[in-house]
């Protein structure tokens, strides 16, 4: 496992960013489609990291950070593991949403303000 803050993480990030424009496809993996925990599931393997495949699994996985403490690369898991992001600096975070949008950058705040979803954990694998 790396470190808070490592190299890994920010790649994972990145890689997620590189992806927005990228459709959405439920269940998907890859460039060709993602689905939310596919595309932060993919963006840590391209960086070296296996986290779990779900966004269930991805709840738990490393250490809790506070909300104020996000780093890139930091997992947001949304409404009890039915959605997650990864947060990629700025007060913004990348994820896969929906067939309409595919994946997108999204501000933490108006998401956590406007989707209906709350914020239920924030993990650093």
């Amino acid at each position: 496992m790396n470190p808070a803050g490592s190299g890994s993480n920010s790649s994972a990030a990145g890689i997620a960013a590189s992806m927005v424009g990228s459709p959405y496809v439920w269940g998907g993996s890859s460039p060709a489609g993602f689905d939310c925990s596919g595309l932060t599931s993919y963006a840590y393997a391209q960086a070296g990291i296996s986290i779990p495949r779900t966004a269930g699994g991805q709840a738990g996985v490393g250490s809790p950070v506070s909300y104020g403490n996000m780093q890139p690369g930091d997992l947001i898991v949304w409404s009890g593991g039915a959605h997650v992001s990864i947060y990629v600096g700025g007060g913004q975070m990348v994820h896969a949403t929906n067939p309409s949008t595919g994946v997108i950058t999204s501000s933490v705040s108006y998401w956590s303000n406007n989707s209906g979803q709350s914020i239920t954990a924030i993990r650093r694998p």
